[in-house]
C-alpha cells in the first residue's frame, strides 16, 4: 500500500492560522517577540524551532504538536478497516482522497466523493462484485467531485449533497438525515467552515467506527477556513472531535487518522 504523506507542513498550518485570524507577518512578530523576517521565513517553508514555538501561542496552535511536525517526528499510526477502500488520485501538486464503504453480506457499497478519477473505484466494485447504491459528497470543491458524472453514469447510483452546497448533479439534503447501505447506518453532521456546507458522514456497522470528514480535518491539520475559520474550528471540535476516540477519520487529503490521534497531535485543537 502506498503511504500517503501528511497534507500540511508547519508552513501550511501557520499560514492557515494567520489567514484565519487575519494577522500579517508584522503583527505576529510583534505579538510573539520574533522578527517579521523570521515569521516570513517560517511561512516560506524554512522550519526554525524557536520561531515556531514563539508564534504557536499567538496563533492558538499547540506548541509541541507543531514542533513535532517541524521535526517530522509524528504521523498517525497506520489504520485498516475491513469494508473500507481508499482511492488517492493526483490533483495539481497534491492528491485527493475518495472512499468506498461496503457491507460484504449484502454486496452493497456507498461512495464518498469521486476524487479526480473514479476508475479505481469502478474497478474495485467490479472485482469485489459490489453494487454501488449511493454517492455521498462531503462538499463541492472541484477536486472532490470531478468525476461525478462518470461515476453516476457507470453505476446508476444517485448522488446526494448537503443542501447548503446544492448543485445540479446531486440531490440536496439537510444535515441530520440518515442513510442506509446494507447493514451500515450513515449519520450526517454539518461541519462547515472550510466550505459553506461541508458534511461529515458517521458510519456504524463496520469493525471500527468511521467518519468521512472531507476537508474538515486532516491528520495534524484541517482545511483552510475558506467560508469561516472560526466556524471551522468550532464545528470540528463539536461535531468530529467529540466522537469516540477510536473513530477512524477519513479525510479528503492525507492519511487516515483517528479522533484520539487528533485530540493529541493536531495543533489546531490542543492549544
Amino acid at each position: 500500500m502506498t503511504t500517503i504523506p501528511l497534507e500540511d507542513t508547519v508552513a501550511d498550518i501557520v499560514g492557515k492560522a494567520m489567514r484565519g485570524l487575519q494577522l500579517n507577518d508584522e503583527q505576529v512578530a510583534a505579538l510573539s517577540g520574533v522578527t517579521a523576517s523570521a515569521v516570513a521565513s517560517l511561512c516560506g517553508g524554512n522550519y526554525h524551532d524557536a520561531t515556531a514555538r514563539a508564534v504557536a501561542p499567538v496563533l492558538h496552535l499547540g506548541v509541541e504538536a507543531l514542533a513535532a511536525l517541524g521535526h517530522q517526528s509524528w504521523r498517525p499510526r497506520p489504520v485498516t478497516v475491513a469494508g473500507l477502500a481508499c482511492f488517492n488520485t493526483p490533483f495539481q501538486d497534491m492528491t485527493v482522497n475518495s472512499y468506498l464503504v461496503f457491507d460484504r453480506s449484502s454486496g452493497e457499497a456507498v461512495a464518498f466523493d469521486t476524487g479526480m478519477d473514479c476508475r479505481g473505484m469502478l474497478d474495485f466494485l467490479t472485482h469485489e462484485n459490489l453494487t454501488l447504491k449511493l454517492i455521498l459528497l462531503t462538499h463541492t470543491h472541484p477536486d472532490h467531485i470531478h468525476d461525478l458524472a462518470r461515476l453516476k453514469q457507470q453505476t446508476g447510483a444517485p448522488a446526494y449533497v448537503g443542501d447548503r452546497e446544492a448543485f445540479a448533479y446531486a440531490e440536496p439534503f439537510a444535515a441530520g438525515r440518515d442513510f442506509q447501505c446494507g447493514a451500515l447506518r450513515i449519520a450526517t453532521r454539518l461541519t462547515w467552515g472550510h466550505s459553506r456546507g461541508g458534511i461529515t458522514y458517521v458510519i456504524d456497522g463496520l469493525e471500527k467506527p468511521l467518519a468521512v470528514v472531507g476537508d474538515a480535518v486532516f491528520a495534524s491539520s484541517m482545511g483552510g477556513g475558506g467560508a469561516s475559520y472560526a466556524d471551522a474550528l468550532r464545528s470540528n471540535r463539536e461535531q468530529i472531535l467529540t466522537l469516540p476516540v477510536a473513530t477512524v477519520l477519513c479525510p479528503g487529503h492525507g492519511p487516515l487518522t483517528t479522533v484520539g490521534e487528533e485530540q493529541v497531535h493536531n495543533p489546531f485543537f490542543i492549544a
